[in-house]
């Protein structure tokens, strides 16, 4: 975190300088989030947050465990989509209220919980390799001729789409820290 800081730092300072304009902000910003927000506490789901979260984590924990199989991940990417649609049009909140609402910020946070899992399971599935803690049982070995990249996971509330971007063999200061090469692990 101190790397990238000071890196941000510094591109904030080459950037900008003190008494620049800041860009002005529509009148109705942040109105979308609340209106978000309204959307689930007075929606007429009838699944509680609680059922759908746990449908989450346990077809998570079945599906996309360390060790991973084509069969299991296909099979799980298909049932946490199913979830997500459960969860955007059957969702159930029951305090309408404003105040100490944990079951409206259990909401909030299964709708990035929906998303973590659908980018995770669907950039697993596509990894036809193993490599760190993706450790896959049909194909046991790291490639880098074919995965030397960043996957790139963008989820659009229901589904999660793919792209990639090639790695940098560079630092951001090649004088402070020395390019480390990749090598496969081995126990």
């Amino acid at each position: 975190i101190v790397v990238f800081g000071r890196a941000c730092a510094l591109q904030i300072a080459q950037e900008h300088k003190p008494g620049d304009k800041i860009a002005p902000m529509a009148e109705d910003e942040g109105m979308e989030s609340l209106a978000e927000m309204d959307a689930m506490r007075y929606g007429s789901g009838q699944i509680p947050t609680a059922d759908l979260r746990m449908e989450l984590q346990t077809t998570m924990q079945e599906h996309a465990a360390v060790y991973r199989t084509s069969d299991t991940l296909k099979e799980g990417k298909k049932m946490v989509d199913e979830i997500v649609h459960k969860f955007n049009t059957d969702c159930k909140v029951t305090d309408k209220s404003l105040i100490w609402n944990t079951d409206l910020v259990e909401t909030l946070e299964l709708k990035n919980l929906m998303a973590c899992a659908s980018t995770t399971i669907t950039g697993a599935e596509n990894r036809t390799e193993s490599r760190g803690a993706h450790a896959r049982e049909d194909f046991p070995d790291r490639n880098d001729k074919d995965w030397m990249k960043h996957t790139l996971a963008y989820f659009d509330g229901s589904r999660t789409t793919l792209n990639y971007r090639p790695v940098h063999y560079y630092t951001l200061d090649e004088n402070e820290c020395k390019v480390v090469p990749p090598v496969a692990r081995v126990y």
